[in-house]
């Protein structure tokens, strides 16, 4: 292995990085669905040749697929093994969960990219394209019990053969979509993205040549797992447990908990999931890769320095039990997957708070309250306007919580209301901060929102996959807990409530009708005793706690500062 230097490994990790970067930008600029275009729930990345492990990924991409996404390239590697008819220009599609993490929303495709005849890595690109069929429009089906009633289980298979479309599996994909075009607007839009990281590395390895880039990527790991080391060598030696809840599996009504033990010894640290549910009936199951891929995720919060690079993960044991919650195989649902890695990143921090509690922050909201409401237009064709929704995020050592936030799972935002007005018959009646919802704290949690949604078209059907309805973000460090979830829907007789309380399906909704969103927001930080007279006068002043109830968390002495 060549020789590299400290100024032209820098050099190199900003390239690949850009390379990244450039192809993300790229599928943001072209994808069909706001999902994807306006709310970047997607991402890309080079993998290693051999193993998949994660190498470089953009800036933009969500954090979860840096994990995750290993695991979808070994299975791409695995499988042309078998055939043996691995060659340039070969694009390999699939979204098949159990294997390649996360759920079926997310296509994912794999391409190989061969300098002088052999394959010097691998490039990748995954997003969450708008339907895939099944029974649900927009895929996040609650009351699925099997892989198969969420959507079109697409296993590894190829797209292109040097270079050429198969055609009949795009017939096959877009045969099992509501929403043809924007399907495929984000297929060309994903492939797109792949042709330019290929221009990219061409040119990079022109300038560079292959070694010497090669060589770079091996320190790239290897720096990685250093830094991981020192930041966990900073943490006292011990351990430390956490547990929380998720409020239902979608099909039974009741309470399923998530259990850690964070334990560190040294330089290594340890993440022991023993405790934590079996697997369950509902998709709130998750699959090995995608647990994994989740403590990457929560490390990453606690130490932001780290890279998205495998080497990180070399210093972390995972330890995840069989026929687990956390653990599923096939054919088990596994749609509701971003809920249970919220819950899974919350019991990490509310562990690792018992440890260095300057490091972490309150729980945010748990949830992304996957809605979509779907209907006809008059012509006959389908509309689907699926969108997830933000929350408050928890206080820390130095601040307050962010009010209305993305979850911590990602870098995706929040497709505007005005997008979503302009792509589908449905006006926002309301789109506000919810008053009172972060935990009290010497630093408070962020609000979460109160979205109200009116439909417009003649008739649609509405359909939830949240969580937190009935067990709050926590607080940490003496923080207060946030709100809980709240979700209310409009008929002839008056407003109602889910039976399970934040899971539905199939809610007819007839024109002027409305949901109502009210989302949790973020734990608090700290004893509430300690936070300044003057900051307390703020909130009520700003209207994000109402006096009554700060005179309950804080004493009155705020009021001496406001007059």
């Amino acid at each position: 292995m060549a020789e590299i230097d400290p100024i032209t490994l820098a050099v190199l990790a900003g390239r690949m990085e850009q390379i990244a970067d450039e192809m993300d930008a790229t599928l943001f600029r072209s994808a069909f669905n706001p999902i994807i275009a306006e709310a970047h729930d997607a991402s890309h990345g080079l993998y290693d040749a051999v193993s998949g492990d994660t190498l470089v990924q953009g800036k933009s991409g969500l954090p979860i697929f840096v994990g995750v996404m290993a695991f979808a390239v070994k299975a791409v590697i695995d499988k042309a093994a078998q055939d043996k008819t691995l060659a340039p220009g070969d694009t390999w599609i699939f979204n098949d969960a159990h294997i390649g993490g996360t759920h079926l929303s997310d296509m994912r495709l794999v391409r190989p990219y061969f300098r002088d005849g052999e394959i010097f890595c691998y490039l990748a690109s995954v997003g969450h394209w708008h339907d895939v069929g099944g029974p649900v429009p927009g895929n996040y089906n609650p009351s699925a019990t099997e892989v198969f009633q969420e959507a079109l289980v697409l296993p590894p298979v190829k797209l292109q053969r040097g270079g050429e479309l198969q055609q009949d599996v795009v017939d096959i994909i877009l045969r099992n979509t509501r929403m043809q075009q924007s399907a495929m607007g984000d297929l060309s839009g994903q492939m797109n993205a792949l042709d330019l990281g290929v221009r990219r590395m061409d040119a990079l390895l022109d300038e560079y040549g292959a070694e010497t880039v090669k060589a770079a990527l091996v320190a790239l790991g290897d720096r990685a797992e250093t830094l991981a080391r020192s930041e966990i060598s900073e943490m006292p030696d011990g351990r430390w447990e956490a547990e929380d809840f998720m409020d239902n599996d979608g099909i039974t009504d009741e309470a399923l908990p998530v259990r850690v033990a964070l334990e560190v010894q040294g330089d290594k640290l340890t993440l022991d999931f023993t405790g934590t549910a079996p697997t369950c009936a509902g998709p709130i199951n998750i699959a090995r890769p995608t647990a994994i891929a989740c403590c990457y995720v929560a490390i990453k919060h606690i130490f932001p320095s780290l890279p998205a690079n495998a080497g990180v993960m070399r210093s972390i044991d995972i330890k995840i039990p069989d026929n687990c919650l956390l653990s599923a195989e096939y054919p088990l649902p596994t749609g509701g997957y971003t809920e249970t890695i919220l819950r899974m990143i919350d019991v990490i921090f509310s562990a690792a708070a018992q440890a260095m509690p300057e490091k972490v922050v309150g729980n945010a909201y748990g949830t992304i309250n996957a809605l979509s409401i779907a209907g006809r237009r008059p012509d006959g064709k389908r509309w689907v306007m699926f969108s997830f929704y933000g929350g408050g995020h928890g206080g820390s050592i130095e601040s307050d919580g962010l009010n209305h936030g993305s979850a911590p799972i990602s870098t995706a935002t929040i497709p505007p209301a005005e997008i979503l007005e302009s792509a589908y018959p449905v006006i926002f009646r309301q789109w506000a901060l919810r008053d009172g919802s972060g935990g009290t704290g010497m630093h408070r949690g962020g609000l979460g929102a109160v979205y109200e949604i009116e439909v417009m078209d003649e008739s649609a059907e509405a359909f939830l996959f949240g969580e937190r309805g009935r067990f709050a973000p926590k607080g940490i460090a003496g923080g207060g807990d946030a709100a809980k979830n709240v979700f209310h829907y409009e008929q002839d007789d008056g407003w109602h409530e889910p039976a399970l309380t934040s899971k539905m399906v199939g809610i007819p909704l007839k024109k002027g009708q409305r949901v109502r969103l009210e989302t949790p927001g973020g734990g608090g930080y700290g004893q509430p005793s300690e936070r300044p007279a003057a900051q307390v006068a703020r909130d009520v002043s700003l209207g994000y706690i109402d006096a009554a109830a700060a005179d309950e968390a804080y004493g009155t002495a705020w009021r001496e500062v406001e007059q």
